[in-house]
């Protein structure tokens, strides 16, 4: 780990032990993150994105999930090792999350203020009053507009976009070194999601805090991210600087991202899509999981999974014929 890492990801394995058989959610994730950085993971619905957080929070349903393998260094300490009680204590100090849906994680009948308040008091020795008013400067920092009346309504009072930022405030709150937005700009107007990506840049350089930003939406980490971590069936195939990876993709299923991008040099042009699905879990195809999608891909694919090999500076790819795949692409 270098000396400004806050969170390194090795070898992660979260398992689903299932009646029909073993779902691997997480299969040998690896990544870094470093201080001020933010980290975007993207692919499609069931690539594992969501679930490689939830792992890292040591939050997967226990059963029918288990984390099999890996480690989750947070500033060295290995968070899998620890016992239920002592990731109690990390999980809003150390690492925090903010979750995908307001609706679902916001108590109905609790004050929002209270809400954010009931963190604080977990981790902080203050009183209960104390809490509240930090809650509401936590509020304030999220540019919530009149924080110290907005503390006192109920979740169902608010906005989409204010209920996100009531998420942010209380995943914020205790400073933590790290913070996950899963999935931040779900269901909100482009307006409102615009606000909350230009939040959270800012937030992050305001508070020194490392960001993973969860999306389906290559717009969003474009925005936000320096970097981008892109998972499919379970693994990541492809770790890139943002501006490389969206200049020049390197595995197949990045470029097939990519090119259904809706751009406006290509006018009126049909957007290419992704033949096939994504793979089932329980049956996976031997090999590179995306060969059978794959335009590239030749017998050698289905027979191993590539590692993940670093290319060039930081970027990394999980693919044995993506040095062919550019010479073929730019010709």
């Amino acid at each position: 780990m270098g000396e400004d890492t806050v969170l390194s990801v090795r070898d992660l394995k979260t398992y689903f032990y299932t009646r029909k058989g073993v779902v691997k959610a997480v299969d040998g994730v690896t990544f870094d993150l470093h201080k001020k950085e933010a980290l975007g993971i993207v692919g499609e619905s069931g690539s594992g994105k969501s679930m490689t957080c939830f792992s890292i929070m040591r939050l997967v349903p226990d059963p029918p999930g288990k984390i099999v393998g890996g480690e989750v260094l947070l500033k060295g300490q290995d968070l899998l090792k620890l016992s239920s009680r002592e990731m109690r204590k990390i999980r809003g100090r150390g690492i925090s999350m903010s979750f995908q849906d307001p609706m679902t994680y916001l108590n109905p009948v609790m004050r929002v203020g209270d809400q954010i308040a009931e963190a604080i008091l977990l981790h902080n020795d203050v009183s209960k009053t104390s809490a509240f008013e930090m809650a509401v400067k936590a509020m304030r920092l999220t540019e919530i507009n009149n924080p110290e009346k907005r503390a006192h309504d109920y979740p169902h009072q608010l906005s989409g976009g204010m209920r996100q930022r009531i998420l942010i405030s209380m995943a914020l709150a205790c400073d933590p070194d790290v913070m996950i937005a899963d999935e931040p700009t779900t269901a909100l107007d482009v307006v409102v999601q615009k606000e909350i990506l230009n939040l959270l840049r800012d937030l992050r350089n305001e508070l020194s805090t490392g960001m993973i930003i969860v999306s389906h939406d290559l717009g969003v980490v474009a925005e936000v991210c320096e970097k981008v971590a892109v998972m499919y069936a379970g693994s990541i195939v492809e770790i890139s600087g943002t501006k490389d990876l969206f200049e020049n993709p390197l595995h197949p299923y990045t470029i097939g991202l990519m090119e259904s991008i809706p751009r406006p040099d290509r006018g009126k042009q049909r957007l290419l899509t992704i033949p096939g699905v994504v793979p089932d879990l329980i049956n996976p195809p031997s090999g590179c999981k995306f060969h059978p999608r794959c335009p590239y891909a030749v017998a050698e694919c289905k027979i191993d999974l590539p590692p993940l090999e670093k290319v060039d500076g930081d970027r990394y790819v999980r693919c044995i014929k993506y040095a062919e795949i550019q010479k073929t692409r730019r010709s």
